[in-house]
């Protein structure tokens, strides 16, 4: 099990490369993450909704995901309430102490059926912890740090962010909140994110080592530009890039963004600037504008009118610049959202920005989830494109050119996620951009490619990084500890 210090640490691509690591030496191997609380989900073959890092994780490990690799998902609707997912099914809404009083038994039997399901299925079990296990105000009711390594029997490797500052600290302050069994259930640390020589870190480790009397596993260097999917909204510090001369696409940051990996391969094109904008000064002549998804709808709408950003996109629609609403993007491009049920009851103002005059959407409690495959036409071309589904909600429209979308003028809309991972339609949308600008062509690589590549990389750096024969040792030893 991999757990963390802190939130950001680095535990999912860890992870990720534990499960490339093993799969590559021949195991059988799937990651767990028993409770994962993100606004970043995927769908799963069957039609379940999962954290979108571990669909990350099971790619590493060559498998598709399955619900099982994450149970319990909390997607954040407000600052005090959650939807809760278990089983890849929506289980309701609660506030925080709600969660915590009426529903820890429940979530804690799911997970326990999970683990066991996946158990039956694998040689090897890569689970991701969350936060940090020393956050004393949660310990009694954790769902997912020590409580899981204990269900599981698991070893414990700890792993701190040192390009934060403070590594030494965040490691003895941790060991010192956790109780003594589970302490000695931590097998060593890993130090993440390091910068510069390995040798001028030599005598903390030794002393780190003489005052836990636990081993330092390895020191990971910090990686640039991994092509993969961020778990949650802390991975939002890394986006942004500017690129001299490049196509400019902006998109408005508002507080519930959802399934902004949706964003990830128009980040990596290499002739992009991707700019997160919250204010309209911020905003520019962009070259496109993408709204993406949202866990809020209404709420989200709400901000953008009261920061004046709802205007500006306006007005760049008027002037021909593109514009693209993803899933609750594609909602505020209406003309109206109802919400009869009060999904959403902080929300006032239900009026869209009105770039569909015909699009109206009515919020419901029954939510879609589902894989897709749909057409998209641009520039007169038709390009197939496949993703996902993931919102609550049903859009009627008369202007349709999507299948499950909408288009108007220079004005796009579409329920899909992953549209822009689709190669064809990418290259021909940001082409499409440069002649406008009369840039000259470039060329462009695969997507999926990028990302393999970045596995292999991850998996390679962790592996020449940490004392693989000790962590194999652990493991085996934590075998024979439980078959005796």
């Amino acid at each position: 099990m991999i757990q963390g210090t802190q939130s950001n640490a680095g535990k999912s691509l860890l992870a990720a490369a534990f499960c490339r690591i093993f799969t590559e030496d021949g195991r059988r191997t799937a990651p767990f993450k028993s409770q994962n609380m993100a606004l970043n989900a995927a769908v799963t073959k069957e039609g379940g909704e999962i954290g979108r890092a571990q669909k990350m994780q099971a790619e590493a490990c060559g498998i598709d995901a399955h619900t099982d690799m994450n149970p319990v998902l909390i997607k954040p609707e407000g600052d005090m309430r959650a939807q809760v997912i278990v089983n890849g099914r929506a289980a309701g809404g609660f506030g925080a102490s709600a969660y915590r009083s009426e529903f820890y038994a429940e979530a804690l039997e799911a997970i326990s059926s999970a683990y066991g399901r996946l158990e039956q299925t694998v040689d090897r079990i890569v689970i991701e912890g969350a936060g940090s296990p020393a956050e004393i105000n949660l310990k009694d009711r954790e769902l997912v740090n020590m409580r899981i390594a204990e269900m599981a029997d698991a070893p414990v490797i700890l792993t701190a962010d040192i390009d934060r500052g403070g590594v030494f600290a965040m490691i003895v302050g941790t060991l010192e909140l956790l109780e003594p069994h589970e302490r000695d259930r931590i097998a060593g640390f890993i130090i993440n994110k390091f910068r510069g020589d390995v040798s001028l870190l030599q005598p903390g480790l030794d002393w780190l080592e003489a005052y836990t009397g636990k081993p330092v596993l390895g020191v990971v260097p910090y990686i640039e530009d991994l092509v993969v999917e961020e778990e949650d909204s802390l991975g939002l510090e890394s986006y942004g890039r500017n690129v001299e001369g490049g196509l400019d696409i902006v998109v408005p940051a508002f507080p519930r963004m959802a399934n902004y990996s949706d964003l990830d391969p128009l980040r990596w094109e290499e002739d992009v600037s991707l700019r997160l904008v919250e204010r309209p000064g911020q905003l520019g002549t962009p070259d496109l504008i993408v709204l993406p998804g949202s866990k809020a709808t209404l709420q989200d709408l709400s901000y953008l009118k009261q920061r004046g950003l709802d205007r500006c996109i306006q007005d760049a629609a008027e002037k021909g610049i593109p514009v693209i609403g993803i899933c609750g993007g594609f909602q505020m491009l209406g003309e109206r959202i109802e919400d009869p049920d009060g999904i959403e009851p902080e929300a006032l103002d239900h009026d869209g920005l009105g770039l569909f005059p015909s699009l109206k959407t009515t919020m419901t409690n029954e939510k879609v989830v589902t894989e897709t495959t749909d057409s998209v036409s641009w520039d007169g071309e038709v390009y197939p494109v496949s993703g996902y589904e993931i919102h609550a909600g049903r859009s009627v429209h008369t202007e349709a050119s999507w299948g499950n979308g909408a288009a108007l003028g220079t004005v796009y809309g579409t329920y899909m996620h992953d549209i822009f991972h689709e190669d064809r339609f990418r290259h021909a949308l940001l082409d499409s951009l440069r002649k406008k600008r009369e840039l000259p062509p470039v060329t462009r690589g695969k997507f999926r490619e990028k990302k393999e590549a970045s596995f292999q990389k991850l998996a390679d750096t962790v592996r020449a990084s940490v004392d693989m024969e000790k962590i194999e040792e652990l493991i085996e030893n934590g075998k024979k500890g439980r078959d005796e």
